[in-house]
């Protein structure tokens, strides 16, 4: 058996293409993105093609000679995990703050007549 490091998760499942960046065998989401694609991860010693392919606890990952072993631990929040939901928050609100925007912009401009000067003919 090989060695092999084991990595907590606090959520499950997690997304292929998020955990081997989390687990930092790959330098970002692009990179891990190609990497499957290109058939190079390995789950449970069978080639994965799947981005988001869902890993849970007792999985075994393998990329580039590093294997690692997923664990869940709803308990332990790694610090990219909570900087990534604060800013899916921050967006979230930001999209929602522009949405209630521009429905109160149209809200308005719908309520105001909009009057034309009429213009006789003379006859």
């Amino acid at each position: 058996m090989s060695e092999h490091s084991i990595i907590d998760i606090c959520v499950e499942p997690i997304e292929l293409c998020k955990l081997i960046k989390i687990a930092k065998m790959v330098g970002g989401d692009g990179e891990a993105k190609t990497m499957i694609s290109e058939g190079k991860v390995l789950v449970n010693n069978e080639v994965a093609v799947q981005k988001r392919k869902k890993i849970r606890h007792g999985d075994i990952i393998e990329y580039n000679g590093q294997i690692i072993e997923v664990a869940y631990n709803p308990s332990k929040k790694s610090a990219e995990f909570i900087s990534t939901v604060v800013s899916v928050s921050k967006n979230s609100k930001k999209k929602k703050i522009a949405y209630n925007k521009a429905k109160s912009k149209a809200r308005d401009l719908s309520s105001k007549k909009v009057t034309e000067p009429s213009i006789e003919r003379s006859k």
